[in-house]
């Protein structure tokens, strides 16, 4: 009787072992292209509103950086948020310059396959202020967030990048908050350095006004991604980033997720890479109309860590650690 439990127990422990083997391998199988690092064609140009017809080539973030800051913003249906968020970023930035006249900048709004005037509304800054200092890079199709900041980023040719959502939920000027750890964190890291946005220090507040339910999944994310991905950082979903340009080549030429869990790849790739991170508490406002559907997106974004950790894991997915500025 023993023996044959015993038999049992065998069989089932193989069937088991051979079909997390068999689902190992379909998801290597299905996840060992690299990433998509490909534009279309006319992703390549952005146009200038003074000059109609235009089509003038996006630099790339390999060549040598010609300014000290580039801002960008993803933007998906944002024709009503993105001119207050717009005014904001240049007031600050605008401001900047007249203080200090050497400091040069650029804003790069990311139209992510918007169904409505998005493209338009950019380009009224671009108008406004010039190409110089507004750019609009328009998709072809819709990405994700993820992809949005990919090919902005890789359009951009500031020194440090910086990330920055569209519903202006973060107040601009916090920036500051975030240079004043970069330099710390710069000084040390030989040009590698990321430093995020938090909104950890208002979840007391955040939980009050949720229900148990939400609550739960909140932190069910919370533990998912600190278990499977990325330690030592609270909030890694805030979408206002300040990356060295190095630290933006390396980590988005390896980055595979394209939507909302794409925060987590990255981080969890910058920390495999050595690149220092820090985290600094801003001021945030939740703001209506957000393209995120709480429960959904929580459950979504809990799959596709479980997903990112698995493939990195089996093998599906590598990170290219010869990944250089030319």
């Amino acid at each position: 009787m023993i023996g044959l439990d015993f038999q049992v127990l065998l069989y089932l422990f193989g069937g088991v072992a051979a079909m997390a083997t068999l689902a190992g391998l379909i998801i290597v199988r299905l996840s060992s292209s690299p990433p998509d690092l490909s534009r279309h064609e006319t992703e390549k140009y952005f146009s200038d509103p003074s000059k109609p017809g235009s089509k003038l080539p996006f630099p790339s973030i390999h060549d040598k950086p010609t300014l000290d800051l580039s801002v960008i913003v993803p933007s998906y249906n944002e024709e009503e948020r993105l001119p207050g968020m717009l005014k904001e970023t240049t007031d600050f930035l605008e401001d900047r310059q007249k203080k200090q006249p050497n400091f040069t900048y650029e804003v790069i709004v990311v139209d992510d396959g918007s169904k409505d005037k998005t493209t338009q509304a950019g380009l009224e800054y671009s108008k406004k202020l010039g190409v110089e200092k507004v750019r609009v890079l328009t998709f072809h199709h819709n990405r994700g967030k993820g992809g949005a900041i990919r090919l902005g980023l890789f359009s951009a040719r500031g020194k440090q990048l910086l990330f920055a959502d569209a519903d202006a939920a973060t107040r601009f000027s916090d920036l500051e908050k975030l240079e004043k750890l970069f330099k710390e964190i710069n000084k040390e890291s030989h040009g590698m350095a990321i430093v995020c946005g938090s909104r950890a220090h208002l979840q007391d507040e955040a939980v009050a006004s949720r229900s148990l339910f939400r609550t739960f999944l909140m932190h069910g994310f919370h533990f998912l991604v600190w278990f499977l991905c990325v330690r030592g950082i609270r909030d890694t979903q805030c979408g206002f980033k300040l990356l060295t340009r190095e630290a933006a080549i390396r980590v988005f030429s390896n980055l595979h997720v394209e939507r909302w869990a794409f925060d987590v790849e990255m981080l969890y790739i910058a920390q495999c890479l050595g690149v220092p991170i820090g985290e600094v508490a801003v001021n945030w406002t939740e703001i209506d109309g957000s393209k995120m559907v709480p429960v959904f997106s929580w459950l979504q974004m809990g799959k596709d860590i479980l997903l990112i950790r698995l493939r990195y894991m089996l093998g599906g997915w590598r990170i290219n650690y010869k990944v250089k500025a030319q």
